[in-house]
């Protein structure tokens, strides 16, 4: 896909509507992101956390939801906790995190006899839209898996391609990211990423196009890598850059969004649903896209 205008296009024509357990919800932006979504026949929401807030939220903004899809719990762990189960209960296509913090959000998640795990590697999901590249691109991962091991690093490939695959994708090119496109055994990070790109080799990876190491410059842009004689279909056309730790993924990410006023969205990958963890300090936009994002890939 070359544009989030397309994904956007592309939900709207399906006649179901997912629904979304918002955990926390009072919340302004996401209760905007959550009704635009509304609006455009995406989504139904099912709202947990301080229903009186909320009621007054939706108030303000002109809204309501029928009681029976309002769940009080005022505590920002006890309405994770209802959102979880209500998930597991079937009421519920996807998880969206609302006025609370990341870990109070997950600690149900995992929780191993009422959580919603599923014994794989959870891993972040982000996709970004940049002014000057020709589609929309993803970096994994950098939200979730600090420091992730070569085996984690194979996870979060994994991972993402099976959701690229949900969305449409049959072929999608990743570059394994580092500083150099040469393996240096004084940069672990290209031995890992040689790793990766031999068991691609071997068919221990499959449904996608993988490159490594390979730099940023290389996979993002064609004249780099014919100036440089990399050859690789990824080269300049990268759909997915797995990144080498969680700092590398956040500082990419937010060059995109602050520095390039890009737009992004992202939601957990590896539980039983989709679950949308966007910063607290996230536009509505933002939201508005991992939602759906979320509703694409829920359920496919």
């Amino acid at each position: 896909m070359q544009s989030f205008d397309e994904m956007i296009q592309m939900v709207k024509r399906r006649s179901e509507r997912k629904r979304v357990v918002v955990a926390a919800a009072a919340d302004t932006h996401t209760l905007e992101a959550v009704f635009a979504a509304v609006r455009d026949g995406i989504v139904s929401p099912v709202l947990v956390g301080d229903k009186a807030r909320i009621q007054e939220i939706l108030a303000e903004m002109g809204v309501r939801v029928p009681d029976c899809d309002l769940y009080n719990e005022p505590e920002p762990e006890g309405a994770a906790a209802r959102a979880v189960s209500l998930i597991r209960e079937g009421k519920g296509d996807f998880l969206m995190k609302g006025r609370l913090e990341t870990a109070q959000m997950l600690r149900p998640v995992v929780n191993r006899q009422t959580g919603i795990g599923t014994g794989r590697l959870m891993s972040h999901f982000t996709i970004f839209e940049a002014p000057h590249y020709h589609k929309l691109f993803l970096a994994v991962d950098g939200g979730m898996v600090t420091y992730p091991t070569m085996e984690q690093k194979r996870g979060i490939l994994e991972n993402t391609v099976e959701v690229l695959h949900r969305l449409g994708y049959e072929n999608p090119k990743v570059g394994i990211l580092t500083a150099v496109e040469k393996v240096n055994p004084k940069m672990p990070e290209t031995v890992e990423a040689d790793m990766l790109f031999q068991m691609y080799r071997r068919g221990e990876i499959t449904g996608c196009t993988v490159a490594g190491p390979i730099s940023l410059d290389i996979a993002m842009d064609a004249e780099a890598a014919r100036i440089k004689g990399y050859d690789s279909p990824v080269a300049g056309d990268a759909d997915v850059l797995v990144v080498p730790n969680i700092h590398v993924g956040n500082v990419l990410g937010k060059s995109v969004t602050v520095i390039a006023r890009g737009k992004m969205a992202g939601f957990i990958v590896g539980a039983q649903v989709p679950i949308i963890l966007t910063s607290r300090s996230s536009s509505a936009e933002e939201k508005y896209l991992s939602i759906v994002l979320s509703s694409a890939v829920a359920g496919a």
